[in-house]
């Protein structure tokens, strides 16, 4: 019985069951592009030495590695053979692209094949214990279903917050007006659009304030709907872009950038399989910086795994469950505080891993999370980042879990073969920058600088699309807080209230998240220096006296409802949690001792 090659085709060892699993995964991903026959169907055509198409291929080198044929007559071997054919997938030629130009690539590539050749049987149970048998073709249309529509949340939660502050932070009569803001920026330095990008160029108005918001909260709902409309990804990026640029020490949170380079990669979504590698990427980043930094800095609370029980108290805004937290034995705490550095600093390189160990990266990141939402209140920042998880999960996954959901979802097509071809050269150009941009941006958390590196890190740092990360890299060892008081006589002084941050020593911690609160916050950050560091808290004091409503309606309390007062001042008080004892037998949560006068009495005359 003859055999006719008239096609690419790749002979294998048909008594190899690790062969066996890769091949149908192979055929699965290319086809019939690719005719896979096992080298023992023509072997008794031919004798021990395969002839026609294969005259140089002896029974022995087609049992030790597979080998290819191509129509032209090219013949290719083992790795070359593996990468030629993984070639001809969209997404997947990066790899023979290696092989052909990368020196010592094709060298190593074929020593690693020559490897796992020897070493079958344990190659194949890893195959199993890592991928599992039959290795699945993995797909992301139900991820990128779901990641879209919690963007959508995210994008809603982060407009509806801002809009019910923005009037006090940003308004006319506000904190830090922007029109103000941006008219003093035209003066000294002229046209800087690049550098501070906002469409509040065109009109800084109050109006034009609130009618951003509320296209961003009307676009936000429709993509929580389900519409996929690249215009309306770019849409909700530059508005939210623009907030955050107008917002000046208002929106300069890590949570923001954050979201805006999530926004800007989900533009991109459904354009190349490689933006699911560029949110895995940023993923990485986020969870790694986040422990790179608390061991470069040095911080003695981390090193010596102390560093939790302070975060409790210390953090801007604890919920009630950080009080509990703190009230813990020290050996929990010292346990809790490796389990982040194994998060933070382990399961990172994990998120690169073959598909079963990114679902347990995917937990262990789940976990961390949901202990940080419940300890503290850092807006949206949470639901963020499980969001990205998602793409650690393949659609195989979700069909099993979700079966009777995932068959309604209306998701990406699984073939990304008719996208154009300006789409997927942007995708991957962007791939290429946000790789180096953002391994350098790692590389500086070691000191390591490079000239070039950072002219790309200044070029698109207005847009915030590829950022630096990593919370709390030193600890705050004590908990100062601001507290602003009014008098008329300047011997009485009567205390505002702020709505979250704390204040009244027996008002409970509040759950406030993904709402954020951003003038209690800056209050936060203020305590930790001086007023000199931070004029807007002058500015802020000075609406007070004039009784802006705008600003009053950020506080909870204002305690001279029938006009303002003559002075205000602020004092500088140290908080701390109260114990078990003390809560219970005076009913507060926190106890405090007065530090200093951090700003002296003012009116509107000095």
């Amino acid at each position: 019985m003859g055999h006719s090659f008239d096609r690419t085709t790749l002979l294998f060892d048909g008594d190899c069951s690790f062969c066996r699993a890769w091949i149908d995964y192979w055929l699965r991903l290319t086809g019939d592009r690719v005719l896979y026959t096992p080298y023992q169907e023509i072997i008794p055509d031919v004798d021990e030495d395969i002839g026609g198409r294969f005259p140089n291929a002896p029974q022995k080198e087609l049992a030790s590695a597979v080998t290819l044929s191509l129509p032209g007559g090219e013949m290719r071997r083992a790795a070359h053979a593996v990468f030629s054919v993984l070639a001809l997938v969209p997404g997947k030629g990066w790899m023979l692209w290696l092989y052909l130009h990368v020196p010592g690539f094709s060298l190593v590539a074929e020593l690693a094949y020559r490897m796992m050749a020897r070493h079958r049987s344990f190659c194949h149970w890893a195959t199993s214990a890592l991928w599992g048998i039959p290795i699945e073709v993995e797909t992301f249309r139900i991820a990128s279903w779901l990641f879209l529509r919690t963007l959508g949340v995210v994008y809603l939660f982060a407009f509806a917050s801002f809009a019910t502050q923005a009037a006090g932070l940003i308004g006319s009569h506000g904190i830090s007006p922007v029109a103000e803001y941006l008219h003093s920026l035209r003066e000294y330095y002229g046209a800087v659009y690049w550098q501070v990008p906002t469409v509040f160029w065109l009109n800084a108005s109050d109006g034009m304030i609130k009618a951003v918001d509320v296209a961003g909260i009307c676009l936000s709902v429709v993509l929580v709907l389900g519409v996929r409309w690249r215009i309306l990804r770019v849409a909700l990026f530059v508005l939210y872009l623009s907030l955050v640029t107008a917002g000046q020490e208002f929106m300069g949170y890590q949570w923001d950038a954050l979201l805006l380079e999530a926004g800007f990669l989900a533009i991109l979504l459904g354009s190349s399989p490689i933006v699911v590698w560029l949110y895995r990427w940023l993923l990485f980043r986020l969870m790694f910086l986040s422990g790179a930094v608390k061991l470069a800095s040095g911080d003695p609370s981390w090193r010596h795994f102390t560093a939790l029980p302070v975060h409790y108290e210390t953090q801007p805004l604890p919920t009630p469950l950080a009080w509990y937290m703190y009230q813990l034995p020290e050996w929990f705490q010292h346990g809790a505080v490796g389990c982040v550095f194994f998060v933070e600093l382990i399961v990172p390189f994990l998120i690169l891993a073959p598909r079963r160990i990114r679902f347990f990266a995917a937990s262990a990141v789940l976990a961390l999370q949901l202990l940080i939402l419940l300890t503290g209140n850092y807006a949206f920042f949470n639901l963020l980042t499980i969001g990205f998880c998602l793409f650690l999960i393949d659609d195989g996954f979700f069909r099993r879990v979700l079966s009777k959901v995932a068959s309604r979802l209306a998701p990406f097509p699984t073939t990304y073969e008719k996208r154009r071809t300006w789409s997927r050269a942007v995708c991957g150009a962007f791939a290429a920058l946000a790789l180096f941009v953002g391994s350098f941006q790692v590389a500086r958390t070691f000191g390591v600088r490079w000239s070039v590196a950072d002219a790309a890190i200044r070029i698109v740092s207005p847009f915030e699309v590829i950022n630096s990360y990593g919370l709390f890299a030193v600890m705050t060892t004590t908990r100062p807080e601001i507290i602003i008081e009014g008098s008329n006589d300047g011997v009485t002084w009567l205390a505002y209230e702020f709505k979250y941050k704390p204040g009244d020593l027996t008002r409970r911690p509040a759950w406030v998240a993904p709402h954020q609160p951003r003038l209690d916050w800056q209050m936060w950050f203020a305590a930790l220096g001086d007023y000199q560091s931070d004029p807007w808290i002058v500015r802020f004091m000075a609406r007070l006296l004039q009784a802006s409503p705008e600003v009053l309606g950020l506080l909870g309390h204002n305690p001279f409802p029938e006009g303002p007062p003559h002075y205000v001042r602020a004092m500088l008080y140290r908080y701390r949690f109260t114990s078990p004892a003390e809560r219970r037998s005076t009913g507060a949560w926190w106890s405090r001792e007065l530090k200093a006068v951090y700003v002296p009495a003012v009116s509107l005359r000095n």
